[in-house]
């Protein structure tokens, strides 16, 4: 009866008939139909990082948090990519135009790859301090560029040098003499992200600094020395949501409307629901 086709930013185009009615129950206009499509495109939100946005929407992720905050409000789009550093990041963005473009905001959350000391076992993500700056200033310029209003930096978390060294030995058995990322050369790279936000005039979130304010959080906000624990992503989570309350506060949750009315608030209605819902979609065109 109708085909449907996705596009790159996951809007649903419906061809049909003039009405739907035979097979599945329904009697309304088809105008009435492609009103709904029209009106349910919510906002979209991207997610821009390296492995710890990625496994952020795992089951008690703070982007799965995010998502299920914002539920009906907006679409979230993780584009998290385990193991990239700035210059990768920087390299595939032109490439992600199609998303950013429609962004209502952007979190890029990157550094702690970049942080990787240049001489161990991960000097390939290894990206000097005054370039981590470089790509970080042409990240915002290019997600600008695209007409995004809303931006918020994410500093790298501290990390946990014995706990770097434990992992690698029980999960590849390798006994490190010291840890490939140390806590204070990630500092200079999350100190070096918000000095980056301050002449950009970007919102930062600190989380090195929030981080640190837990002395145990080696134990409690981190379970390999670099990603995120339960506690950690409740961590991250709500400290972002911080930063939208300050920095933005007309896209926090409960300031944001739903794309269509509750069900309750159909039913409720003196009207028929359809009619209550086609009354909405009208006044939304």
């Amino acid at each position: 009866m109708f085909n449907g086709l996705f596009n790159s930013i996951g809007v649903w185009h419906v061809y049909s008939s003039p009405v739907f009615s035979q097979g599945v129950g329904l009697q309304y206009p088809c105008d009435t139909i492609m009103a709904i499509f029209r009106c349910v495109q919510r906002p979209n939100w991207v997610l821009f990082g390296d492995s710890i946005t990625q496994k952020g929407s795992s089951p008690g992720g703070w982007v799965a948090r995010l998502q299920d905050a914002y539920q009906r409000r907006i679409d979230v789009f993780n584009r998290g990519y385990s193991g990239y550093n700035t210059r990768w990041a920087r390299a595939i963005l032109p490439h992600m135009r199609h998303i950013m473009k429609h962004a209502q905001l952007v979190t890029v959350f990157l550094g702690a790859n970049d942080a990787a000391l240049p001489d161990l076992t991960s000097a390939v993500q290894h990206v000097p301090l005054s370039e981590y700056r470089e790509n970080l200033k042409a990240i915002i310029s290019e997600i600008q560029g695209q007409g995004v209003k809303h931006i918020i930096m994410m500093t790298p978390p501290p990390v946990s040098e014995p706990h770097r060294m434990a992992h690698a030995l029980t999960t590849y058995g390798i006994t490190l003499e010291s840890s490939e990322r140390t806590n204070e050369v990630t500092r200079q790279y999350a100190d070096a992200c918000v000095e980056v936000g301050a002449d950009l005039g970007v919102p930062v979130l600190n989380l090195w600094d929030i981080f640190m304010k837990d002395v145990c959080y080696g134990d409690v906000l981190l379970n390999d020395g670099l990603h995120l624990t339960a506690k950690g992503n409740e961590l991250v989570y709500t400290s972002l949501e911080g930063v939208i309350d300050a920095s933005f506060p007309h896209l926090k949750s409960d300031a944001m409307d739903l794309d269509v009315p509750e069900f309750r608030s159909l039913v409720s209605s003196d009207q028929d629901p359809m009619k209550a819902l086609e009354s909405f979609l009208s006044s939304s065109d």
